[in-house]
C-alpha cells in the first residue's frame, strides 16, 4: 500500500475493517466448525457397521460399552447446543444413564437402541452445524465451555476407535 498516499491508506484500512469486521472472519468459529465436522466423521466411521448387540458389549466385563460412550457424547452435545442457544436433542433427565459418573453396567437396561443413538447423533450434528454456520463469533464467556466440550468429544471419539477394534472390526480411520 506504499504506492498510495498515507490518507488514502487510512481510508482503505477503514473501508476494509467496515466491510470485513473481525467478527465476520472469526477464527474461533472456524476452528470449532472444523472440530465438530471432523469429530462427527470420526464418530460415524467408528460406529459404522456396529450392531446394537455389539454396542452393548462391556470389554473385560466392566469397561464402558460403545453404546454408553456414544450416548454419553450425545448427552454432552446437549449442553454444547444449549450454550449456542439451541434446544437439546433429548431430555437429559430421561437419558440420565449416559451422564458423567454413571456406571453403565449397572444401568444397561436403560441404554437406548444403538440405531436410535445414531439418529440422535445426526440430530445433534445438524443442530450444531446449522448454528455454527450463522454465528459470527462466540461471546467471551462461552469460549472456555465450548473448548472443553470439544476436547471432551475428541477424547471419547478416540475411545470408539479402540472399542471398534476390540469388537473385532477393522480400523475405520485409514
Amino acid at each position: 500500500m506504499e504506492m498510495y498516499p498515507r490518507c488514502l491508506q487510512n481510508n482503505i484500512i477503514i473501508h476494509l475493517l467496515n466491510t470485513y469486521p473481525m467478527e465476520a472472519i472469526s477464527n474461533d468459529i472456524e476452528l470449532i466448525k472444523n472440530q465438530v465436522v471432523s469429530n462427527y466423521q470420526v464418530i460415524s466411521l467408528n460406529i459404522d457397521g456396529i450392531t446394537h448387540e455389539e454396542s452393548m458389549i462391556f470389554p473385560n466385563g466392566e469397561a464402558n460399552c460403545m453404546n454408553w460412550i456414544l450416548g454419553h457424547l450425545i448427552h454432552i452435545r446437549n449442553p454444547f447446543l444449549n450454550i449456542l442457544g439451541e434446544e437439546s436433542v433429548w431430555d437429559s433427565e430421561k437419558f440420565s444413564c449416559y451422564n458423567r459418573g454413571e456406571i453403565p453396567l449397572d444401568r444397561k437396561d436403560e441404554l437406548v437402541n444403538f440405531e436410535d443413538l445414531k439418529s440422535y447423533l445426526k440430530q445433534s450434528q445438524n443442530g450444531l452445524e446449522a448454528k455454527l454456520n450463522i454465528l459470527n463469533s462466540f461471546k467471551p464467556e462461552m469460549v472456555k465451555d465450548i473448548s472443553t466440550l470439544s476436547l471432551h468429544e475428541i477424547y471419547h471419539s478416540g475411545q470408539l476407535g479402540y472399542l471398534r477394534r476390540i469388537l473385532g472390526k477393522p480400523g475405520a480411520i485409514k
